[in-house]
Parts: structure tokens; C-alpha cells; sequence
């Protein structure tokens, strides 16, 4: 079984982006999006007006994220997988989502980092939260160009 990271979050956060589940470069280096190629923090630096977010060192990505009132976690706690797709996962079981108002009592908006992770906007939704799905930022989903993506993750901020 497959442990996922614990969120990044603070008193402050307003906004929460979910992901599915870490992928093998993300466990490997303990690290949110790790794998070179994922967009996730070129997308999020462009839309925070950060140009340059995706070149800071791990620690100071996530601190620029939290001053910023955004946070980022998984879908799911833990899961059995192969490989780094998220078809692949199994057995998975989600986080504990009810503990999100006690961490976060001003988040007002959750979005989800591709389609898997997106399944779960209702559930969310229904807690009272507004939700977005956004186009993946994962090197897996090329069907989108990184201009077209941010048209959408630029929603984020709105």
C-alpha cells in the first residue's frame, strides 16, 4: 500500500488543489508534482503572477504557494498502484476530507487537478465548498497545450 503526503495548508488558505495520488517521481523525492515534466507548478506560478515559482527550491515553492492562500493535497490517502497512472490505481482509500474546515475555516474553493481527482467535486461540492475540475497538469495528459490548460487553471484565481 502507497502512503500520499500530508497537505499543505494553513489558516489562511481560501483555495485547495487536489490532486489523485502522488506519482512514482513525486513518492520518490517526497515531493508534491516532483516529475520534471508535470506542469503543475509552471501553471500555478503563471496564474499566482510568480514566473519563476517553478524554480525555487521545494520548500520556498510551497511557502510562496501558502502566502498566496493556496493549498495542495491528493484525493487519496493511500492506494495500491503500478507505475505512475492513475488508471492504474486500486484499493484506493481517500483522506479525510472532514477535517478540512478545521485546518482551513476560510477555504471557499477546491479544485482538482485532472478528471480522477475531479470525481470527487460532488462529494466536495455537497459540503458546501465551490468546486473547478481543471485540465491535468500531468506530462501523461498531451491532449491540451500548456497555453490551453492555463486558460482554464487561470480560473483558479477568479
Amino acid at each position: 500500500m502507497l502512503r500520499g503526503f500530508p497537505p499543505v495548508i494553513a489558516a489562511n488558505t481560501h483555495t485547495l488543489i487536489l490532486g489523485s495520488f502522488p506519482g512514482e517521481a513525486s513518492l520518490a523525492a517526497t515531493q508534491y508534482y516532483a516529475h520534471p515534466r508535470n506542469q503543475f507548478w509552471r501553471l500555478l506560478g503563471a496564474v499566482l503572477d510568480e514566473p519563476a515559482l517553478h524554480e525555487l527550491r521545494y520548500e520556498e515553492r510551497l511557502a510562496c504557494v501558502l502566502t498566496h492562500g493556496i493549498g495542495i493535497w491528493d484525493v487519496l490517502d493511500a492506494c495500491h498502484r503500478q507505475g505512475s497512472l492513475d488508471s492504474a490505481i486500486r484499493h484506493a482509500q481517500p483522506n479525510d476530507f472532514a477535517s478540512l474546515r478545521e485546518h482551513a475555516p476560510v477555504l471557499k474553493k477546491v479544485c482538482f487537478n485532472g478528471k480522477t481527482a475531479g470525481r470527487f467535486a460532488p462529494v466536495i461540492g455537497a459540503a458546501g465548498y465551490q468546486t473547478l475540475v481543471l485540465p491535468s497538469s500531468s506530462p501523461a495528459h498531451a491532449a491540451l497545450s500548456f497555453e490551453q490548460k492555463l486558460l482554464v487553471w487561470r480560473e483558479i484565481v477568479c
